[in-house]
């Protein structure tokens, strides 16, 4: 068995101040990161285009150009190049490295600019495939008291406001409960994003349940991306499973999956103490569920194969093809209120059909294409938040059908695939634009 270290915050009261500070800070970084004006946008977008054209590689960049995929030998050249266009184009990024997997094997490993295969990166919100896919493996658990259809009040010991709530509502940004776009009026809320010794993961999230902030909606009637919600559905499952996330984390991911350095922590208030290296992380008493993740190029693949081969990691299974199934099943798209099509952890492609992404504000992101059993990560360790949404634009719009051609290929498809420029709806950018303003 297993047990929770509980840090007790005395006089809550005192900490209002202090919040509000954290809030200008979070507020700020975030909204940085939030792809930035329509001129940057633009001018990212034009370089975008003069990357689809790139066609030759840099000397200096590792990586094969061809793997064997499940339906022949697959060419990565054209990827490997438009990710060369990329660094060669960006004032701000000197690397970027990718990853990709079939259900049973790596597929291509590729390195930029200053990035090495073993790079360990903070994640931000492309942690939230990966937190899901710990509530499901708990849910599975016939050990363990808990469902992702369960109201919330029915596991948590102590008072609160959000007691009808259920997991699968707060980790699908339909709970009602405001989002990122509230940030600016989160107030004690905020203590999901301090990584200091008072503030313990059991505590701030008796907070988030007993403190209503404004401006709520009934659950299942909006999608309201990111916040409290995401905090509220860890902390439950913490509770049930008298466990800290990060020992769940480790129990259901790490070890079956023989993963090296993935794990949670909470590095929002200073995101400059992190040097690359797991010794840094700081946080992991109080981690953030929804962006505090770290890895490197290996551990998340193993993650992503996990969607692909039917939930496995080498012959254990981690999850039931159910639970995947569900991870993909639009919740956010079905609401009233700015309806998005949005799964549990993955953002549904509304222009390519079959992928779905977890992109973060960073610049990271991870993606799976069910249709053709492929899937990729894109490491970014620029934590400056500027021009953070040109990696995810390329990965989505170019990187990811030109990843999708050379399957085709591969597979003797004759229907030729096309990198496209259609705009789409980017992850967390007109929630956080409104928390901006």
């Amino acid at each position: 068995m297993t047990y929770r270290l509980k840090t007790t915050v005395k006089n809550k009261r005192h900490l209002f101040f202090f919040h509000r500070i954290v809030a200008g800070a979070v507020l700020v970084l975030i909204s940085v990161s939030s792809y930035g004006s329509e001129a940057i946008a633009e001018r990212m977008s034009h370089l975008l285009s003069s990357v689809q054209s790139v066609r030759s590689g840099s000397s200096g960049d590792r990586g094969s150009e061809t793997g064997d995929g499940p339906g022949g030998t697959m060419d990565f050249s054209e990827a490997d190049a438009a990710f060369v266009g990329f660094l060669e184009g960006s004032p701000v990024f000197d690397g970027i490295s990718y990853v990709v997997v079939d259900g049973e094997q790596v597929l291509h490993t590729a390195v930029f600019g200053d990035h090495s295969e073993d790079l360990v990166v903070m994640l931000a919100s492309t942690s939230k495939v990966p937190a899901v896919m710990t509530l499901l493996a708990l849910e599975e658990d016939p050990n363990v008291a808990f469902r992702m259809d369960q109201p919330i009040g029915e596991v948590l010991p102590f008072e609160g406001v959000y007691g009808d709530h259920t997991p699968s509502q707060l980790v699908s940004n339909t709970s009602g409960i405001p989002g990122l776009r509230a940030l600016d009026d989160y107030g004690d809320h905020l203590c999901q994003f301090i990584n200091l010794p008072f503030t313990g993961f059991e505590d701030c999230g008796e907070t988030l349940f007993s403190v209503e902030l404004d401006d709520g909606y009934e659950a299942g009637s909006i999608f309201d991306y990111g916040g409290s919600q995401w905090q509220l559905a860890g902390v439950t499952a913490s509770i049930a499973a008298n466990s800290e996330w990060n020992q769940l984390v480790d129990q259901y991911l790490v070890q079956p999956c023989g993963l090296e350095v993935f794990t949670f922590g909470n590095m929002w208030l200073d995101l400059t103490a992190w040097d690359g290296t797991p010794g840094s992380l700081k946080g992991q008493h109080n981690p953030s569920v929804e962006g505090g993740a770290i890895t490197n190029l290996a551990d998340y693949a193993k993650l992503l194969q996990i969607h692909l081969n039917g939930g496995y990691c080498g012959d254990t299974r981690v999850l039931s093809e159910t639970s995947l199934a569900s991870m993909r099943i639009d919740r956010g798209g079905v609401v009233t209120n700015d309806p998005t099509p949005y799964g549990m952890g993955w953002w549904i492609s509304s222009d390519n059909p079959g992928v779905y992404h977890d992109p973060g504000a960073f610049g990271a992101i991870s993606f799976i294409d069910v249709e053709r059993g492929i899937g990729g990560y894109v490491a970014i360790d620029d934590y400056s938040a500027v021009f953070a949404g040109a990696p995810i634009d390329l990965v989505r719009r170019t990187i990811i059908p030109l990843l999708q051609a050379a399957y085709d290929a591969a597979s003797g498809v004759s229907e030729k695939r096309v990198p496209v420029t259609a705009s789409s709806t980017m992850p967390e950018k007109d929630d956080l634009n409104r928390a901006r303003r």
